[in-house]
């Protein structure tokens, strides 16, 4: 590969592994923010668990519904965390191919520079 090839899949390679970076700190957020979701959750699961004085929940459906809300945001969080190992995966990938790139055009110039010095 020439060094004007090499340079221009050197500077690809350098956009997606930006992308994907970007790409990971959306996903973050995302967690972030359904984290937060689900500790409002968990406070409102909190207080409905009233309970009467025979043990038995006073509100047991909104219970029920914020249990099963908590139960989706748990879903939704591993989703995001699939996702989001998969694109450190796919920038581990990019970044091995960047040094491969790197190391390619520096053995072009080597070659360069030896074959006029």
């Amino acid at each position: 590969m020439g060094l004007a090839a090499s340079q221009a899949r050197f500077l690809q390679l350098t956009a997606r592994k930006s992308d994907l970076e970007f790409r990971g700190q959306q996903l973050n957020q995302e967690r972030t923010i359904n984290a937060h979701n689900m500790e409002q959750l968990v406070e409102q699961m909190q207080a409905a668990a009233q309970v009467d004085d025979e043990g038995q929940l006073v509100n047991p459906n909104v219970y029920n519904v914020i249990t099963a809300e908590l139960e989706l945001k748990h879903s939704i969080d591993r989703t995001l965390e699939l996702e989001l190992k998969n694109v450190d995966t796919q920038q581990q990938e990019v970044q091995t191919e960047v040094d491969a790139v790197s190391k390619v055009i520096d053995k072009n110039i080597d070659m360069t520079f030896k074959t006029f010095a």
